[in-house]
């Protein structure tokens, strides 16, 4: 091990999540590049470091440190350079040569035990003086506490949040109840806390930790898509956790219910148990829908004609239901437009911006995922945003706090007449609740969307329960008009939905069966139909083919495909950096994911030459991308979404990255591709059923592959199973009427 000493000169590069740091070190009258990772580093410090010489193949000659203690300043010189580099707000070279004259090496310890001595320094009051002791005392106690929680595997982003939250009370918090860290601190959820609990010798039936683990299990019940637990259920999987007894748990869930954290409410003969804001989101969405739901007089024979000589104009001609929509669209402050593909949705909205434009009202149409917007700007001629962009997000959001994250709310509400929203069954009660917060009573809203479409990713099951309440205007669309045109994805997309087998002779122009009965084969066969056969057939790049699956896990899941189409679509090549994530490598030129909402992340529109024209923020779950750069020195990735849209990912923010190659259908919803390959197999009967297969198969524009079994395929439509949805916005809703 090689050894070094000298002061900070200035920092190359600091990534303040993980504290990877490359800098310059004035090493025995010599600069030289340091790189490692430290809690907290600033310019102007002394520092002593163990570590080794490498030659790097682009920045030559660094020092890779292993082992880093940071020095009291030895000399008078040390101290004016550490005061001189700006690392104390307020003092700058010259200041910092006159503190250093005055005081010479006893400069330290003026500043904490005597520093309203620093007035006695021309330039410096009595106020900046204390300012000053302030934060040398800020600087040396943030450093003692970065180095304390790095002990229990806290990064240097989540230590600095815990250290904002407490300050010196951190040390206590920890010792004695590191779970209320879960309740007051994003990022710090039951996991991290428990870990800590275990190492400072915390109980395994502390209160403490009962209480946290209750929450912590009504909080990923989302990931789930539920709302509420049976309370029978939630003390299954909270004993499960935390290995305590039932008698315990239950305990402390009335005890929180006494205090308000919990809701109990009784209904269809069982106890269901909320979170304090997964209950209020759907209270207070039902609230807002019946509040929009509210009528006008209107002449509808006058609004027929005029909608005969608008379709005229504009090529299009309704049937009765089409026409029954856009009146009733026209009298009723809130309308459910719903049906299967190729009934004639688009061209129904269509009609109603027709109609709406042609009363000068001012109409905007949203999306839950920017694909899903695209498609509704494209079918329409008209700007349609995702919601999320519609309300405008903030960059200073958190994904945690629901809909405070919006600037457009019940204070500062969307400016519009009407608003169509598409692809509703997308849409969870997070998104939902604050959808309506920001529109005003009198907006109309129209909500269009495919009830027999899965479930949104998130909890709820908005759609569905809305229109199961029967408490508003909903108008079923059912004639199939894309059937005459020829498509059998649509005719076999409602044959699956009714439950009947479909025909699989390879007759179609845009359906194919291919049997095969091996896995490997059949990703051999999607391997031959990405790269030569669809791309020409479909006119589409080969990246713009999906493959859709039903599982993550097994020998056609999500993960042993992409592993194996990244090796043939995307192979290694000398010209591309490489990053391995721990779940995945990722290498340039990769299509990828983001999996869950990153309200915070910056994205930038990059027009000629790479210059910027729009930016703004926010990357969502399900937003599709291609990895342009891994910039391994600044451990940056660079990822262009749809839209042209440039987002950087920290390599530790990698984890919400995976590759896309192949999906889960499940992740696929709102999207629409030119081709889809479906390989199926066999398969968990909770997954292999009716409602997957539909959604698949409608995910098409323009052909469907099935590769695999056609018993798979036939045992997916007679199965009806669909995982059950803890929601109950239904009954919410109903409460109103009553």
């Amino acid at each position: 091990m090689d050894k070094i000493k000298g002061y900070i000169d200035h920092l190359i590069f600091r990534n303040s999540d993980n504290g990877y740091t490359v800098m310059v070190v004035n090493h025995e009258g010599e600069e030289l590049t340091c790189v490692g990772t430290f809690p907290v580093i600033t310019e102007g410090e002394l520092i002593e470091a163990t570590g080794h010489y490498t030659e790097h193949a682009v920045y030559g000659t660094q020092f890779q440190i292993q082992k880093l203690e940071i020095k009291d300043p030895e000399d008078t010189a040390a101290i004016e350079r550490y005061l001189g580099s700006g690392v104390i707000k307020g003092i700058g070279i010259a200041l910092a040569a006159r503190i250093v004259r005055k005081f010479k090496e006893d400069t330290f310890r003026i500043m904490e035990e005597e520093p309203e001595r620093l007035a006695e320094v021309k330039g410096i009051s009595e106020k900046k003086a204390r300012e000053i002791s302030e934060q040398v005392s800020e600087k040396r106690d943030m450093r003692k506490a970065m180095i304390f929680l790095q002990q229990y595997g806290i990064s240097n982003t989540l230590g600095a949040k815990i250290y904002k939250q407490y300050g010196a009370r951190l040390y206590a918090v920890i010792q004695d109840n590191p779970y209320q860290m879960a309740d007051d601190i994003n990022g710090v959820g039951f996991q991290i806390a428990d870990e800590i609990a275990s190492k400072v010798g915390i109980h395994t039936d502390s209160d403490f930790r009962v209480r946290s683990g209750i929450l912590h299990v009504l909080t990923r019940i989302a990931l789930e898509g539920h709302v509420y637990l049976p309370k029978m259920e939630l003390l299954a999987r909270t004993v499960e956790l935390l290995g305590v007894s039932q008698e315990l748990v239950e305990k402390h869930i009335m005890d929180l219910a006494v205090e308000r954290r919990l809701i109990l409410k009784e209904q269809e003969g069982q106890i269901c148990v909320y979170g304090i804001n997964a209950y209020y989101t759907e209270l207070n969405t039902a609230k807002m829908l019946h509040d929009l739901n509210i009528s006008c007089k209107i002449d509808e024979k006058k609004i027929s004609r005029r909608m005969d000589k608008l379709g005229k104009h504009s090529g299009y001609e309704l049937d009765e239901l089409q026409k029954e929509a856009v009146v009733t669209a026209a009298g009723h402050g809130l309308l459910v437009l719903t049906g299967g593909p190729g009934t004639g949705k688009t061209t129904t909205i269509n009609a109603m911006i027709d109609y709406f434009d042609s009363e000068g009202l001012e109409v905007r149409l949203a999306a839950p995922t920017g694909r899903a917007a695209k498609r509704m700007q494209e079918a329409t001629g008209c700007e349609a945003q995702t919601i999320h962009r519609m309300l405008e997000i903030s960059g200073a959001a958190d994904e945690e706090e629901g809909p405070k994250q919006f600037e457009r709310n019940e204070e500062n509400p969307l400016e519009a007449d009407v608003i169509i929203v598409d692809e509703m069954s997308m849409v969870d009660i997070y998104l939902m609740h604050a959808l309506l917060k920001a529109v005003t009573v009198g907006t109309r809203l129209i909500l269009v969307g495919d009830r027999d479409q899965l479930p949104s990713v998130g909890p709820g099951s908005v759609l569905k329960d809305i229109i199961e309440s029967e408490c508003f205007p909903v108008v079923c669309l059912t004639h199939i008009f894309r059937q005459e045109g020829g498509s059998d994805i649509v005719l076999n997309a409602h044959k699956i939905n009714k439950g009947e087998h479909i025909v699989m002779d390879n007759k179609s122009r845009d359906f194919f069966f291919l049997k095969r009965e091996d896995a490997n084969v059949i990703i051999s066969v999607a391997l031959t139909l990405i790269q030569k056969k669809l791309p020409s057939y479909v006119d589409a790049d080969p990246y713009d083919i999906q493959v859709l699956t039903p599982m993550r896990k097994g020998l056609l899941g999500v993960e042993r495909l992409n592993t194996i189409f990244q090796q043939y679509l995307n192979p290694p090549s000398p010209e591309k950096n490489e990053k391995d994530t721990g779940r995945c490598k990722l290498r340039e030129g990769d299509k990828v994911m983001q999996t869950r909402n990153n309200y915070q992340m910056e994205w930038e529109v990059r027009g000629k030459y790479g210059i910027p024209v729009d930016k703004g923020c926010g990357v969502f779950n399900g937003d599709m991308g291609i990895i342009r750069e891994i910039n391994t020195y600044a451990e940056m990735v660079t990822v262009e979404f749809d839209e042209c849209r440039f987002a950087e990912y920290s390599f530790k923010e990698l984890e919400e990255l995976e590759l896309a190659y192949a999906l889960t259908v499940h992740k696929a919803q709102g999207s629409e591709y030119p081709a889809v390959i479906l390989p199926l197999l066999n398969g968990p009967r909770m997954l292999m059923n009716r409602n997957l297969l539909y959604t698949a198969v409608t995910r098409a524009r323009s052909c469907v592959t099935i590769v695999g079994s056609p018993y798979a395929v036939n045992q997916m439509i007679d199965n009806k199973y669909e995982q059950i949805r803890y929601t109950s916005l239904r009954q919410r809703i109903c409460e109103f009427v009553l």
